[in-house]
């Protein structure tokens, strides 16, 4: 995220470099006059001649050898990478201490400036693991020297103490700072073996450097502040730096004012020579700092200056309005937020005015109400202290409407019709199942069909409709059950029935019917259509009472006279044929040779189209 880091931009160049050990600048440094890192590369390279009195080993170290090299895979030592920051195969400087003194490192550097101080410092590694040598491991011990340029005056002089060594690779870093005299522009530096051989004593050397030491300088605003963040909306700005030294080193000071774009390439600003600076009109980021020497001859001399903490005027680019992604209506049940399109590197505040007003929600891209009304949004720099904020808010509102209220319905329509549907509500617009758009559709299928009606507030409620189809009756059979007739019919509806086509039932059976040739009409009660078929009824009464009260005097065989050919024998229980009949109306009133018969059962023996019948029936008196 850019907030970090800034953050980090900003916390680097107003700290100044500060260490643990006794022995390094305690004020601002100077850029490196050496830094040696040793390299990258997967092969072992040798130093200059010169640098170190060991001897150079192509492969792994053995006892007062060195290699330069991106392993230290060797002796069971830590497995580790170089320290330079952001190395690929990076390597160090590796040795395997001798069992006499001897220096690992010396280099002469020349073009000092006199009566300067400088700094010595260097990354030392122990390179044997806690456990090795049986936790007995020789520790490693460096002294850090400065000599004159003869080799035979020592001008300072320090010792790492014992190193030991520890469960995970851990590099250290030591420093050694001195003053040049009156005259001395060249001097050599040097490490040297303090340790003892045997068994430890190895160590890895990376990241040697030398600088100029200076005072403790700080730069300040017209506030007294050692950065400044403000937001476009400030610009052009104005303010005046003040450099501080603390006259820990230098006992006077020559200044340089530099600037720059990026906070890595610094130029010079001419005329800029003074203890404070004047910005006018700073429209964009800049970086800067100050070039410090305590001699003004030495101020372009880069080998004696040192440098200020940085101090930076970023500016913070303000933010355009949130960009709204619309407004929003709520409907029945409905509860969306209002948001808007959030940039990189901001973030949202949402407002009840378009300026000033109540903060409603921090940092978030949508917002929702319970109630209707108008926000707005604000779109802010997550620069921290940037306070850059949008030059206007966007307006969004959130509306709740009412639904349409509509209600399901189960229609029907007859077999081979159509039916109009209606969403029976006006002032909204329509969208059928069927992808029509009208307020009524016309149907001839049955199914479920749904209409989804929308009002002028954009709320929406769908309406179903069951719709069903009548069907014109179908006849399956038509049966005689005794004196009653049975009608099925294929299909099922709202059906009613009749044997004249005046008077309809319910029922489809009908009771009590005399035999004889009917019509047996169905019809659907709601109009769709009706069905006719002639039917035969025959049946054979089980007793009849010829006493002469008209009531079931005679012993009918109504309807047999429709038949093509019948047959009627009607016997005693003994067999005597009483009474024959054939291809006529039978009715007999229970008499033999005009004398009635008495109260018993008799036997028929019917043939009717080629069918027998037979059986028995009973004369009461």
């Amino acid at each position: 995220m850019l907030r970090k880091s800034i953050q980090i931009v900003l916390l680097c160049l107003s700290i100044p470099n500060a260490f643990a050990q006794l022995g390094f600048c305690n004020g601002n440094s100077g850029d490196p006059i050496i830094r040696e890192t040793f390299g990258a590369g997967t092969t072992n390279v040798a130093l200059p001649p010169g640098t170190t009195t060991y001897t150079f080993a192509n492969s792994s170290p053995n006892d007062g050898f060195y290699t330069v090299s991106s392993s230290t895979n060797w002796f069971g030592w830590h497995d580790t990478l170089d320290h330079t920051p952001d190395d690929t195969n990076g390597r160090s400087l590796i040795v395997n201490a001798d069992f006499t003194a001897g220096e690992f490192y010396r280099q002469t550097i020349s073009g000092l400036c006199e009566n300067t101080s400088y700094e010595f410092s260097s990354w030392l590694l122990n390179l044997l693991p806690i456990n090795g040598c049986n936790g007995n491991g020789i520790p490693i011990n460096v002294k850090f020297q400065i000599w004159d340029v003869t080799d035979s005056n020592l001008l300072a002089s320090g010792d790492t103490g014992d190193i030991a060594s520890t469960a995970t690779a851990v590099w250290q870093q030591f420093g050694l700072t001195f003053q040049t005299l009156p005259g001395q522009t060249s001097i050599i530096l040097k490490m040297v073996n303090n340790g003892i051989g045997g068994c430890g004593n190895d160590l890895a050397i990376d990241d040697i450097v030398f600088k100029a030491c200076g005072d403790n300088l700080e730069i300040v605003d017209d506030n007294n502040e050692n950065n400044i963040v403000t937001c476009s909306s400030n610009t052009p700005f104005n303010t005046t730096l003040t450099v501080i030294p603390d006259f820990s080193v230098f006992s006077s000071h020559n200044y340089q004012w530099q600037d720059s774009d990026n906070g890595s390439i610094f130029t010079d600003i001419a005329g800029a020579t003074n203890q404070t600076l004047a910005l006018n009109n700073v429209v964009a980021t800049k970086y800067y700092r100050v070039r410090v020497v305590e001699d003004i001859v030495n101020l372009n001399n880069p080998q004696c200056a040192v440098f200020s903490a940085g101090f930076v005027v970023f500016i913070v680019q303000q933010p355009e309005p949130p960009i709204s992604n619309g407004d929003v209506i709520n409907c029945a049940g409905e509860t969306n937020s209002i948001s808007v399109a959030e940039a990189v590197d901001t973030s949202i505040n949402w407002y009840d005015a378009p300026i000033g007003g109540n903060l409603l929600l921090a940092e978030s891209s949508s917002f929702f109400s319970p109630i209707s009304g108008i926000f707005y949004a604000e779109a802010v720099s997550q620069v921290i202290n940037s306070n850059c904020a949008s030059p206007t808010r966007t307006a969004i509102s959130i509306t709740y409407g009412a639904s349409p209220i509509v209600e399901d319905e189960e229609l029907s329509f007859c077999e081979n019709g159509a039916i109009t549907l209606d969403a029976n509500i006006q002032n909204v617009t329509y969208l059928w199942s069927t992808g029509d758009t009208t307020s009524q559709i016309t149907v001839n299928e049955a199914g479920l069909y749904s209409v989804t009606v929308t009002n002028a507030e954009g709320c929406s409620s769908t309406k179903n409709i069951m719709v069903s189809q009548r069907e014109i009756p179908i006849i399956g059979s038509i049966v005689s059950d005794g004196n009653a007739i049975v009608v099925t019919t294929e299909n099922t509806g709202d059906f009613e029935y009749s044997l004249d086509g005046l008077i309809y039932q319910l029922n489809p059976t009908f009771f009590n019917v005399e035999g004889g040739l009917y019509t047996v009409y169905v019809r659907e009660r709601n109009g769709c259509g009706s069905t006719t078929e002639d039917y035969l009824h025959f049946w054979i009464p089980k007793f009849f009472t010829p006493n002469g009260d008209t009531e079931n005097d005679t012993f009918d065989l109504k309807g047999i006279e429709f038949y093509n050919h019948s047959e009627v024998y009607i016997f005693d229980r003994y067999g005597r044929l009483l009474i024959k009949s054939k291809n006529t109306r039978f009715s007999w009133d229970g008499t033999f040779k005009n004398q009635p018969l008495p109260t018993s059962d008799y036997w028929y023996v019917i043939n009717i189209d080629g069918q027998e019948f037979k059986g028995h029936f009973t004369l009461k008196r």
